[in-house]
């Protein structure tokens, strides 16, 4: 038995994206233990995972942060990896791989590119294509990558659910990091004031924020979900998204999860990305698309809504 890492700090909607590779590495290497070296707001969340033998923290911290390096590296050390799995493919995770783990066998974008392909061209493929293509480079049998499962991050969540709102319901995903301002569409709030009127008779409106979203919903004027006064965890959030009726969300995790849960709705892009590249829109998760979020009217998504809603 040998140790196996796989990388992948996040996002939220790349780590889940992620799953069905993890499932396809542990099922190629059944015998060995399988780590996942992850940042801290998902090692809860994936220590449920039962793909993975364990989760190991990366704080991710400046790499100019030579007392961290050293920590890091003595801890991954511990292990003796056979070989990484690099999900996250990163400049940091190269860095990782020259100094933490020279001699490893080592799984990469950079390791999967053809005689004379460059990075950036192979980049441009949809998400879930560049993780299969990695991971058969890598000799794992796939099966998953493409295809992924989270029913292992469900749970029975209907008496919170219940506590809040009284029948089915639209969940809607308004919000984005910090860092990633222009995946926000900017029409949410006359969105929701359209659909209570339109829809509000069938379904509750709500809104499951995260913890510095909380503040932000409210001002959105909708129902809200949270558990205690405090946000869903992650295993909570999953399970939410999968009893609503219809999703709507920026390009983030939630609408991530919509998509891997095969739940109808409609995931908005504004030219930051395309669809294809994230691998969203190739099921009952639908996409608006356009070059501006400006051009997104309000009209155009509330037509899309009735028409997916009629079919339900």
């Amino acid at each position: 038995m040998s140790n196996i890492l796989i990388i992948k700090h996040g996002s939220l909607g790349d780590l889940i994206q992620a799953n069905g590779a993890m499932k396809d590495i542990k099922e190629s290497f059944p015998d060995d233990t399988v780590l996942l070296l992850t940042t801290p707001p998902y090692v809860n969340f994936m220590s449920n995972c039962p793909y993975l033998n364990g989760v190991l923290i990366d704080k991710r911290l400046p790499r100019w942060n030579i007392f961290y390096l050293l920590k890091l590296k003595k801890m991954l050390s511990r292990f003796s990896f056979k070989k990484v799995f690099d999900l996250q493919n990163s400049s940091r995770t190269n860095f990782y791989r020259n100094f933490f783990f020279k001699g490893v066998d080592w799984s990469s974008t950079e390791t999967s590119l053809e005689q004379g392909q460059k990075k950036l061209d192979f980049d441009k493929e949809p998400v879930l294509k560049r993780m299969k293509i990695q991971l058969q480079k890598s000799d794992v049998k796939i099966n998953y990558t493409e295809n992924l499962d989270l029913k292992w991050a469900l749970k029975n969540i209907k008496p919170l659910i219940n506590q809040h709102i009284d029948k089915n319901y639209i969940a809607l995903f308004p919000f984005s990091s910090q860092k990633h301002r222009n995946k926000v569409w900017p029409y949410f709030y006359e969105l929701i004031q359209e659909m209570k009127t339109i829809f509000g008779q069938r379904y509750n409106i709500v809104l499951a924020p995260g913890p510095n979203e909380i503040e932000k919903a409210k001002k959105l004027n909708t129902n809200i979900i949270l558990n205690n006064g405090k946000a869903l965890n992650l295993i909570e959030l999953v399970s939410f998204i999968n009893e609503a009726s219809y999703v709507i969300s920026n390009d983030t995790g939630p609408a991530h999860i919509s998509s891997h849960l095969n739940k109808k709705g409609l995931a908005l892009f504004g030219g930051h990305t395309s669809s294809k590249k994230v691998s969203i829109g190739e099921n009952n998760m639908q996409v608006l698309e356009v070059n501006n979020f400006k051009d997104l009217k309000v009209r155009m998504v509330i037509d899309k809504i009735k028409s997916d809603l009629n079919q339900i």
